[in-house]
């Protein structure tokens, strides 16, 4: 199979289901950013860090591939001829969401409560958990606009949102594993 098509030379790109779309399009732009979110965790993922988070990253980067899915398939085409689903695979569950909540509060247990906001940094580690959040936001602001125009499944946007909490509440918990300084943000007084 070659990689390169020519199809998207003129600046289009083809949705599941086969139409084409400019490549600027929000759903290309919702999708293409979940796609850059998964490859900042797989960056996290390749850290030293404890092998839990890495199933956990692992996990959360398959459900990804579902979200972003979701976004690129046309929902005009969703449904085949035979009435079946185009997207034939396990949709984003209450249980995946479940889980990032689940994980969010054990690693909340073993930290202080947050008192003031955090600045991003005091470890490479966590800086790169921080870019992600910042993605996972972006994403889920691209999505929220494109379920504006185009409602889809409200899970995906709601794993998305749930997500860029709980990579926050990681780079918390890697801050203190990594034994990295965690700064508070005081705002200057006038």
């Amino acid at each position: 199979m070659k990689i390169y098509t020519k199809t998207g030379d003129k600046g289009t790109t083809a949705l599941f289901g086969g139409t084409r779309v400019p490549k600027h399009h929000i759903r290309i732009e919702s999708y293409g950013t979940v796609d850059e979110l998964n490859s900042h965790l797989g960056l996290i993922r390749d850290q030293h860090i404890n092998q839990h988070y890495k199933n956990v990253l692992m996990h959360i980067q398959d459900r990804l591939f579902t979200v972003g899915a979701i976004l690129a398939t046309d929902p005009k085409k969703a449904l085949l001829k035979n009435g079946k689903e185009r997207l034939n695979i396990e949709k984003i569950s209450a249980e995946n969401i479940e889980r990032l909540e689940q994980e969010m509060d054990t690693m909340n247990e073993a930290l202080p409560p947050m008192t003031h906001f955090v600045l991003p940094g005091g470890h490479q580690t966590v800086s790169f958990c921080h870019i992600a959040r910042c993605v996972c936001r972006r994403a889920e602001r691209l999505a929220s606009a494109l379920n504006d125009l185009e409602p889809f499944e409200a899970n995906a946007l709601t794993y998305l949102n749930r997500l860029s909490d709980y990579l926050f509440v990681l780079a918390r918990k890697l801050s203190s594993d990594l034994q990295a300084n965690e700064i508070k943000w005081i705002p200057e007084k006038k």
